[in-house]
């Protein structure tokens, strides 16, 4: 017996996307096959998900929320330099389309370029160093920063760069 999505493992039954995954990623030292088709595993937890009212734990291996995401700067760093550093098996695999990145407080500057030219934006290395320094300011006030947090951090700043007069400061009475 097994489980989807952690339920039933109080019980000792083990977690059916983990095994799956384990035999496949570890061929070499169990050479079994399960027969499953691993790229419907994202799918069949949200199925059990919708069906059951469960939310899965953003936590839980292989199939949670977190389980492709990375925001440590390390991380980061080694997934834009080669994936197979941090995951042992492709977003693919089970079902998804690709990593994710996580930008906040961790994330360093490979990450945030990175973005940035996800986002379609090319910045010289001096605004780029602007721009990173207004990022890690809004990192340290937020949890997590998104996408359009940072589109707002540039465009506001592109804006900005040729404005002959600037509001600095505001007192009223």
């Amino acid at each position: 017996e097994c489980t989807v999505n952690g339920l039933g493992e109080r019980a000792g039954n083990a977690a059916m996307e983990e095994i799956v995954m384990a035999l496949r990623t570890r061929h070499d030292r169990m050479p079994f096959v399960s027969g499953v088709k691993s790229e419907n595993i994202m799918r069949a937890s949200r199925l059990v998900s919708a069906i059951t009212g469960f939310v899965v734990q953003p936590n839980k291996a292989i199939v949670g929320a977190n389980a492709f995401a990375h925001e440590s700067g390390i991380h980061q760093d080694g997934m834009l330099k080669h994936a197979g550093t941090y995951e042992i098996m492709t977003p693919e695999s089970v079902g998804l389309s690709k990593s994710k990145l996580v930008l906040g407080k961790h994330s360093g500057r490979h990450a945030f370029r990175e973005k940035l030219r996800e986002l379609n934006y090319e910045l010289g290395d001096n605004a780029l160093e602007d721009a990173f320094a207004r990022f890690k300011a809004l990192a340290d006030r937020k949890k997590d920063v998104f996408d359009e947090d940072i589109v707002a951090l540039v465009d506001d700043e592109l804006v900005r760069a040729h404005d002959r007069i600037r509001l600095t400061s505001l007192e009223v009475e």
